[in-house]
């Protein structure tokens, strides 16, 4: 039994039953666990190019390879076993969008907070400049800075991370105006708190609801432009299996009948990402029952 007495325990008892997020949830948690996982437990390591048989490669599911080793999902190909190169693309994509995501909230929750506890000139400037970036879409700066800064797992989370850092300071400039004008901020300024505690300490935690339901959105954004950008050429390189690059990969071999190169990465690809969304959703609408649909 959840205790409801505390607040994280109603927010879980009121979770649990919504079934179709509590289901997500736990796919969420299975694929991370699987992904993080992946170097114990995965059939081949398709790193290691000198474990690939190309005799085996473009072999549809279910093929006993030349060692006896049968290859359920089937071969890429560069015969790859493509269950051990899914694994580990799920773990590239869990990694670059948790990173992504969480040095995003930091940037943009801390530029928020901080023009909103500034205001005038300064939050100004700040929020102008925020704005401008949004009136990008986030996949064409991306796509332009993953040009100018090279392909590598670093490179492309800076990238993700400057495209999406401004929907971040957005959320948290609202929550921390709306925070700004209370009187428990009067009364800590009136401490001897430095400004920098008191933006740390007191306003930006009383705004990690919203910033918490923009991270879930973001992080299965970040996912979904890893895969696009890896797909283009223009994420990781070729020795990083990602999903992005397994669908690209197969993508030219659709018309020749062999379409478990592509489809089975982006049905993984897919699963994850509405997973992660319909967590989102349920966590939005637990936060704001006024949004709630």
């Amino acid at each position: 039994m959840t205790d409801r007495s505390t607040p994280l325990g109603r927010f879980w008892s009121e979770f649990r039953e919504n079934r179709i997020a509590l289901v997500a949830l736990w796919v969420v948690v299975v694929i991370s666990a699987l992904a993080v996982l992946a170097p114990l437990y995965a059939p081949q390591d398709p790193y290691d190019i000198g474990k690939l048989v190309l005799t085996d490669a473009r072999r549809p599911p279910g093929h006993v390879g030349v060692g006896g080793y049968t290859y359920w999902l089937g071969t890429d190909a560069q015969g790859r076993d493509l269950l051990s190169a899914i694994l580990y693309g799920l773990r590239i994509s869990v990694q670059i969008g948790i990173a992504a995501g969480a040095i995003a909230f930091a940037v943009g929750g801390t530029m928020g907070a901080v023009a909103a506890f500034l205001g005038g000139r300064t939050e100004i400037l700040i929020m102008r400049f925020v704005d401008m970036q949004l009136s990008f879409p986030a996949i064409l700066l991306a796509l332009v800075l993953s040009a100018v800064l090279g392909q590598g797992k670093w490179q492309l989370i800076a990238a993700l991370v400057a495209a999406q850092y401004a929907y971040f300071a957005r959320t948290a400039h609202g929550a921390a105006s709306a925070e700004r004008a209370k009187e428990y901020i009067e009364a800590a300024l009136s401490t001897p708190l430095s400004s920098r505690a008191v933006v740390f300490r007191h306003l930006l935690p009383n705004c990690m609801p919203p910033l918490i339901v923009v991270a879930t959105v973001q992080v299965a954004n970040s996912i979904a432009l890893e895969a696009t950008l890896s797909f283009l050429g223009l994420g990781l390189p070729v020795t990083e299996p990602s999903l992005g690059m397994l669908i690209a990969n197969g993508f030219q071999y659709m018309l020749s009948g062999r379409y478990w190169i592509s489809i089975y990465p982006g049905v993984a690809l897919i699963v994850l990402i509405l997973a992660i969304n319909l967590v989102g959703d349920q966590i939005r609408d637990q936060l704001n029952p006024r949004l709630k649909r």
